[in-house]
C-alpha cells in the first residue's frame, strides 16, 4: 500500500502548479495597489477633519444616534450657506452725504468686536454695567474725508461707518445693550487732564450726557444716540479749559444680521449746544439712515 503524500511534498506539488505573474503585470499590480493606498488614506484625513470640525460645532449631550443617511446627488441642502464677507456696496456713498467728501479710507475686517461709543462704554464699566456687545464674524468700515483745500493740510473726517455681521440672535440683543448703558449713564462727569491754552495739563471735570433721541425709523430695528458733551472745568476754580462744548449722534441701524454705526462729524451735524447750526437735521439724517439699510440690504443674510 503506498504511503500518504507528506505536508511538504503536496507543498511542493501545489507551488510547481502555481502560475506566476510576469515582471511586467506585478509592476501594474503595484502601481494600482499605490494609487488605491494613497486615495483611501486622503480619504480617511478628510474623513477625520470633517468629523472634528463637526465635534467643535455640535459637542454630542446624548447617546450616540444612527448617522442620517446622505443626501443623494443633486437633492436640496440641508441648510443655505452662511455669508461672512461683506461687499464694498453695502456701505453708503459719497453721493449719499448732502456734503461734498474726499478721499475715502476703508478696511475690512474678522472677529472684531462690534463698538458703538466708546466712550459710553467707559462709563458703563465705571457704573458696573459692562454691555455684552458681539463679536462680528466680518467687519467692514470706512472714513469718508473732507476735500483737501491746501498742500500739506490734513483732511478731516466729514463721517465714519462700520458694518459688522453678527449673529441674527446677538444684532436682537444688542439694542438692548445700548438701553442698558444709556439707562446707566444718562449723566456722567469724566475726571481727565486737559491742554489748556499754553498748552499745560491741567486736572478737569467734564459732564457727559446720552439719550435716544428717536428709535425703530430705518430698517428691522434702529437708534439715533445724542451725546452731548460740556466744555470740560478745572478742577480748582472751576475755570473752563479746552474746547467748546459739543453734540455728537450716532445712528446704529440693522437689517437682518448686519449692523452698521455710522458717526457724522459734529460740525456736520445742525445740532448744536448753543442752538441750531448749519449741517444736518434729524430728519436729514433719519434719511441717511434710511440710505444705509437700503445699502446693507442685498448684502444681509436674507436680501430685501
Amino acid at each position: 500500500m503506498s504511503e500518504e503524500p507528506t505536508f511538504v511534498d503536496r507543498l511542493h506539488r501545489d507551488l510547481r502548479e502555481v502560475r506566476w505573474p510576469e515582471p511586467a503585470e506585478l509592476r501594474a499590480r503595484a502601481r494600482r495597489r499605490s494609487r488605491r493606498t494613497a486615495v483611501l488614506s486622503a480619504a480617511t484625513v478628510l474623513v477625520v477633519l470633517a468629523g472634528a470640525a463637526v465635534a467643535v460645532r455640535q459637542l454630542p449631550t446624548g447617546p450616540a444616534t444612527p448617522t442620517a443617511p446622505v443626501a443623494a446627488p443633486g437633492s436640496a441642502p440641508a441648510s443655505a450657506p452662511v455669508r461672512t464677507e461683506i461687499p464694498l456696496d453695502a456701505l453708503l456713498t459719497p453721493a449719499d452725504l448732502p456734503t461734498k467728501t474726499g478721499e475715502r479710507l476703508g478696511d475690512t475686517g474678522l472677529g472684531e468686536a462690534v463698538r458703538i461709543d466708546p466712550l459710553l462704554e467707559s462709563c458703563g464699566r465705571e457704573r458696573d454695567v459692562s454691555a455684552q456687545l458681539s463679536v462680528s464674524r466680518a467687519s467692514r468700515s470706512q472714513t469718508l474725508l473732507r476735500p483737501t483745500t491746501r498742500a500739506g493740510r490734513p483732511a478731516m473726517p466729514v463721517l465714519s461707518q462700520d458694518v459688522y455681521r453678527i449673529e441674527l440672535s446677538r444684532g436682537r440683543w444688542l439694542f438692548g445693550e445700548i438701553d442698558r448703558l444709556l439707562n446707566a449713564c444718562a449723566e456722567w462727569t469724566l475726571d481727565a487732564s486737559t491742554l489748556a491754552a499754553d498748552q499745560q495739563p491741567v486736572a478737569t471735570e467734564q459732564e457727559h450726557r446720552w439719550e435716544p433721541a428717536a428709535r425703530d425709523f430705518a430698517g428691522d430695528q434702529s437708534v439715533l444716540l445724542r451725546h452731548v458733551a460740556s466744555q470740560p472745568l478745572a478742577q480748582t476754580g472751576g475755570k473752563p479749559v479746552g474746547a467748546a462744548a459739543t453734540v455728537e449722534t450716532t445712528l446704529v441701524v440693522r437689517v437682518g444680521d448686519l449692523v452698521t454705526v455710522v458717526v457724522p462729524a459734529p460740525d456736520t451735524v445742525a445740532d448744536r449746544v448753543d442752538g441750531t447750526g448749519p449741517g444736518m437735521s434729524q430728519a436729514d439724517l433719519i434719511a441717511l439712515a434710511d440710505r444705509a439699510a437700503e445699502r446693507l440690504c442685498p448684502a444681509a443674510d436674507v436680501p430685501c
